[in-house]
């Protein structure tokens, strides 16, 4: 059975907690795990002043990946929507079929490239305006809708890190990386 994988486009501003929470469940398990700074290979200060390191720049994640995963955080999420090159990935992984992910303001990226207009999709209170006109708003900490994921913001961030899981490698493995972590059921 083929490996997983998972792109995470890392910006400057980005939500610390939904970055490292989001990476490092995947890696649990066992999903192959590329962090890819969209301005390039060098440390990225995120919304608290955690720098992060990215495996890669963006341009150099090649291949297909079965999920790309957009971190929230007000700052990252402007520069996910800012950037063309965030919008051509994701056009192509939205045409390929593959499941693309946001959480907390994130889904503004989704809004300013276009994609998955009218779908349901959860996000941070602070940007309910911008993406409730873009699709339908639901409360929910986690919102599943065909191929998208979406996410309220860092409270939420294992549970959508989890839904991934579930997504990419089922609910037996779910079991088995939630058991080590000591979350409450």
């Amino acid at each position: 059975m083929k490996t997983p994988r998972a792109l995470v486009i890392l910006a400057e501003g980005a939500e610390e907690m939904e970055t490292t929470i989001v990476v490092d469940v995947l890696r649990r398990a066992e999903v192959e795990v590329v962090l890819a700074g969209l301005d390039g290979p060098g440390p990225v200060r995120c919304s608290r002043g955690v720098r992060l390191v990215p495996d890669v720049e963006l341009a150099a994640a090649t291949g297909d990946f079965d999920v790309v995963v957009l971190p929230g955080g007000k700052g990252g999420a402007d520069r996910l929507a800012a950037a063309p090159a965030v919008g051509e990935r994701l056009r192509a992984q939205a045409q390929a079929g593959r499941a693309v992910a946001a959480i907390c303001a994130a889904p503004i990226a989704l809004a300013a490239h276009g994609l998955f207009q009218g779908r349901k999709m959860a996000c941070h209170p602070s940007v309910n305006d911008v993406v409730s006109a873009h699709g339908e708003l639901v409360a929910r900490p986690v919102v599943e809708d065909g191929q998208l994921v979406t996410s309220q913001g860092p409270g939420t961030a294992m549970a959508f890190a989890l839904a991934l899981v579930a997504r990419l490698r089922g609910d037996d493995v779910v079991a088995k990386v939630r058991a080590p972590m000591m979350l409450p059921s």
